[in-house]
């Protein structure tokens, strides 16, 4: 059976296709024909090694895949072969607050992931996903998805009326783009491209700056919402940005912290926060619980997530590049089978 592994921490050269055992579902478990899998800017940070509870070398990379039910191991009750299925994030955190040995199981990091032919799971961390949707869309939920879906929804509790900021055009900002909206919600969104601006005005956003031409993006934001605020700022470029992502944030508003796109490191005020009661929120993706919300409301509104391309298998490593140059707008997916 074939499968990708990242053997060292130097980058996507070290990822090599390899030959694996076949898997075999035991007690609780279910093997399953992977036919689709996406990428996260995760998974760049993971091929060079560092990425907190995800640094097991050498690893299978990817969280996120879908495909189909090949067999079910003893005592499974919740799938049956030729089911179409969806793996979480992480393998065990099903429900409740996590701990810290759930926040290991985050795969394609913590352990093996799933650009592979066949993959075996726990049962309690696969779902069926919703009909209308093809494996290739699927893919693209268990990351981006869910870690939009919580911070908006499971601890951002958006109202209609809310007004939202997003920070960039990546997968998180284009599912909290669509969820935002969904619940009625103003949406407001930086990036450097005006292209990719236009493209996020088509999908609903209400507001758009380029934080290129205006530096000032906060001082922006603020005359946009008569300097009010906004409800939740979606913030993923970290130290880089948190400060004026502070500035954004109402009176008894929030920051749902989510991402590093400037770097892990640098010095930010935190009295902006103190002053104005501002809840900072980190947000690492999220359980089955919330995954299963998030399909629920994804079915009822026939909800389809934006792929930007799609890879054949032997091209994996092309994908990788890809997604690297920050050309795409939309999820990256990679075709595992047919």
């Amino acid at each position: 059976m074939l499968a990708y592994q990242i053997q060292t921490d130097s980058g996507i050269d070290a990822i090599r296709q390899i030959d694996v055992p076949q898997p075999e579902p035991g007690v609780g478990e279910v093997l399953v024909g992977m036919r689709a899998a996406s990428l996260n800017f995760r998974d760049l940070m993971i091929t060079r090694g560092g990425y907190a509870r995800n640094d097991r070398c050498p690893v299978i990379p990817l969280s996120d895949g879908a495909g189909e039910v090949l067999a079910v191991g003893e005592g499974v009750t919740r799938f049956q072969t030729g089911d179409r299925v969806v793996n979480c994030f992480f393998e065990d955190w099903e429900a409740g607050e996590a701990n810290e040995t759930q926040l290991k199981t985050g795969r394609g990091g913590g352990i093996d992931g799933v650009l592979a032919e066949q993959v075996v799971f726990s049962e309690r961390a696969l779902l069926p996903f919703p009909s209308h949707l093809s494996f290739e869309q699927a893919a693209t939920l268990p990351c981006a998805a869910v870690t939009a879906w919580q911070a908006l929804v499971t601890l951002g509790h958006i109202q209609s009326g809310d007004t939202i900021l997003t920070l960039g055009t990546g997968g998180v900002s284009l599912f909290a783009l669509q969820f935002a909206k969904l619940h009625g919600a103003n949406v407001i969104i930086t990036s450097s491209s005006d292209e990719k601006l236009s493209r996020m005005r088509q999908l609903g956003a209400d507001e758009t700056i380029n934080y290129k031409t205006t530096p000032d993006w906060d001082t922006a934001v603020r005359q946009l919402t008569n300097g009010r605020g906004v409800d939740n700022v979606v913030e993923l470029g970290g130290p880089g940005t948190l400060a004026k992502s502070l500035a954004c944030a109402k009176v008894s508003g929030r920051i749902s912290l989510i991402g590093v796109l400037t770097g892990a490191e640098g010095a930010v005020d935190p009295m902006p926060a103190l002053y104005n009661r501002i809840t900072v929120q980190g947000i690492y993706v999220g359980s089955r619980a919330m995954f299963e919300d998030m399909n629920r409301a994804i079915s009822a509104n026939k909800f389809e997530p934006i792929v930007d391309r799609v890879f054949d298998f032997v091209d994996a490593l092309d994908a990788y590049r890809y997604l690297k140059s920050g050309s795409h707008f939309g999820k990256v997916v990679i075709r595992i089978a047919d």
